[in-house]
């Protein structure tokens, strides 16, 4: 795995962090976006961020089959601390949700197969108001080495975003050459981008495994609906500072939680894969409902996320109607086998669902015959002869999500002998020949 890093490493335009993690977009668990800073345990026992939520939800990591899937990160976010450091300077876990401490915590996720993560920030206070790493960076470094962490999350708040540019890379630089690997997210453009200040891709990417590009996403589809822009209308400075090592990362996943429909829900997952982007769940995963928990396990979707080509998609064709109906857009990625993942967003949220035609130029494809495969497993496997247009039909806030494989090729061979669970769309197989 490490000879395909080099290689593909040698084909990017960028530098990366030199500690061999994260080849592929990480995928895990983290706390925040579900549970936020919920600290009252008397008050809510099931939600409340402690060891008795992060042991239960690696059970059900294991358990569920999320960590076969691919999710192996179990990260803390924000409020596990105590307001103080102890008389040595040191982090202290609250003492009343995290009784065991760090390293307790720490042996139960990996007895589980699992890594784990945590979350810090760069400013002298995080972003709920305990203590930062700010004055204190080989301390805090020296214990997240003792409790053999896995991942840490470095936050961006109470510090100057004009001094992220030498810290984030200063604090990386430590925590590598410590010789536990462990991956390294930053926050550091996020803030840089929220002041109208240009960040130094070139430079976050050699000093970071992922980095946050953009503000923080809410549970809703208009939180969707506003990311998906931005990186569209942001991609050609961002796109080229991906590979295996180092990606852009739009924030975590809200399927499952309160916000998103079913349809929206897959829209998130299609749109995040294209993108290569990490795919971090925050959702309760005892009470998940099965539509959802089966977008998170789809394991074609999961496929494109992780293809070891690791070429960042990007938005390709974008159509907006009067009225906010209407609003269409083609999302594009190549993979590693010559074949391309396709998704056909629809971000209108009334009417019925809109069928419509694309030819290769809108789809951004090369001329030929393909074989195409509804990843969600709506439609059966489709036929697109060279020269022919592709009807879609999609649902309001829905997407339609393929992958256009040359006909003929190793990978139409192959998968044409493993999809065999689908369900035919007439409406749609209508209009193309086979």
């Amino acid at each position: 795995m490490l000879v395909t890093y080099l290689i593909l490493l040698g084909l990017s335009s960028t530098l990366a962090l030199d500690n061999g993690l994260a080849l592929t977009p990480p995928m895990g668990w983290l706390t925040w976006e579900r549970f936020r800073c919920i600290t009252d345990c008397k008050k809510y026992p099931k939600e409340c961020i402690s060891e008795n939520l992060i042991r239960r939800t690696a059970d059900r990591m294991v358990s569920d089959g999320y960590l076969e899937a691919g999710y192996q990160y179990l990260g803390i976010d924000d409020c596990w601390l105590e307001k103080e450091r102890s008389s040595e300077g040191r982090m202290v876990p609250d003492k009343e949700r995290f009784p065991n401490g760090m390293k307790a915590v720490a042996d139960y996720i990996h007895s589980k197969g699992l890594k784990f993560g945590m979350y810090e920030d760069y400013g002298n206070k995080t972003c709920a108001g305990y203590p930062g790493v700010l004055n204190h960076e080989k301390v805090d470094i020296d214990t997240f080495v003792e409790w053999e962490i896995d991942y840490l999350k470095l936050d961006g708040c109470y510090i100057d975003p004009e001094k992220m540019d030498e810290g984030y890379p200063s604090f990386g630089k430590i925590l590598n050459k410590t010789g536990r690997p462990i991956l390294y997210s930053c926050s550091w453009p996020a803030y840089q981008e929220d002041a109208a200040r240009k960040p130094n891709y070139s430079s976050i990417a050699e000093h970071c495994n992922m980095w946050r590009n953009w503000g923080d996403i809410e549970d809703s589809w208009a939180s969707v609906v506003h990311i998906m822009d931005w990186f569209g209308d942001n991609q050609e400075r961002l796109a080229q500072h991906a590979g295996p090592g180092h990606w852009n990362d739009p924030d975590m996943l809200l399927i499952g939680n309160f916000g998103l429909s079913v349809d929206q829900a897959r829209v998130q997952m299609a749109v995040w894969a294209i993108l290569a982007a990490p795919l971090l769940m925050s959702v309760d995963l005892d009470t998940i409902r099965p539509e959802f928990k089966e977008i998170l396990l789809n394991k074609d979707i999961i496929a494109v996320n992780q293809d070891p080509l690791g070429k960042q998609g990007s938005r390709v064709w974008k159509k907006q109607g009067q009225a906010s109906k209407n609003h269409l857009e083609i999302w594009n990625r190549e993979l590693h086998d010559g074949s391309n993942a396709v998704a056909f967003v629809s971000t209108r949220e009334d009417g019925s669902p809109y069928a419509t035609t694309f030819d290769f130029y809108q789809m951004k494809l090369k001329d030929g015959d393909y074989e195409v495969h509804d990843l969600y497993k709506d439609e059966e496997i489709r036929y697109l002869k060279s020269g022919e247009e592709f009807e879609v039909r999609i649902n309001p806030s829905g997407v339609k999500f393929y992958k256009f494989i040359p006909k003929n090729s190793k990978a139409a061979l192959q998968d044409s002998k493993t999809d065999t669970n689908t369900v035919s769309d007439p409406v749609v197989n209508a209009v193309l020949l086979s």
